[in-house]
């Protein structure tokens, strides 16, 4: 299945052709390249990799005082970094470009236990 290539990339793209690797099919562990022939196992690919988003839902009681559930959004990645306020090991960040094209993009870091917001600018 896994096989030398022509490509020296990242796990998530085919190393014969360099097209992005889809997700294995329900059912199976095989990512198969929509381009050319290459298929690996992902367990094997992927190992190591990961990839982490959750939608969180709470119940509060409406106004009629019945439970509903509510959803909050997505916080976006954890990354392994500790929060300068509270010590929280593991922050969620997002990026944009809040500056000129050829500047970096502004990383901005929000811990999920104090809620305390942190701007990187790159």
């Amino acid at each position: 299945m896994d096989g030398e290539g022509s490509f020296a990339s990242s796990r998530e793209f085919c190393p014969q052709c360099g097209s992005i690797l889809p997700f294995p099919e329900n059912g199976t562990v095989v990512m198969k390249c929509k381009t050319c022939p290459y298929k690996v196992n992902a367990k094997t690919a992927l190992h190591g990799v990961v990839y982490h988003s959750y939608l969180r839902l709470n119940s509060r009681k409406n106004v009629e005082g019945r439970h509903e559930v509510v959803s909050q959004k997505d916080l976006g990645p954890l990354i392994d970094r500790a929060c300068a306020k509270c010590g929280h090991d593991g922050l969620h960040f997002h990026t944009r470009q809040t500056r000129s094209a050829d500047e970096g993009q502004t990383v901005f870091y929000f811990c999920p236990s104090c809620k305390h917001q942190e701007i990187e600018y790159s």
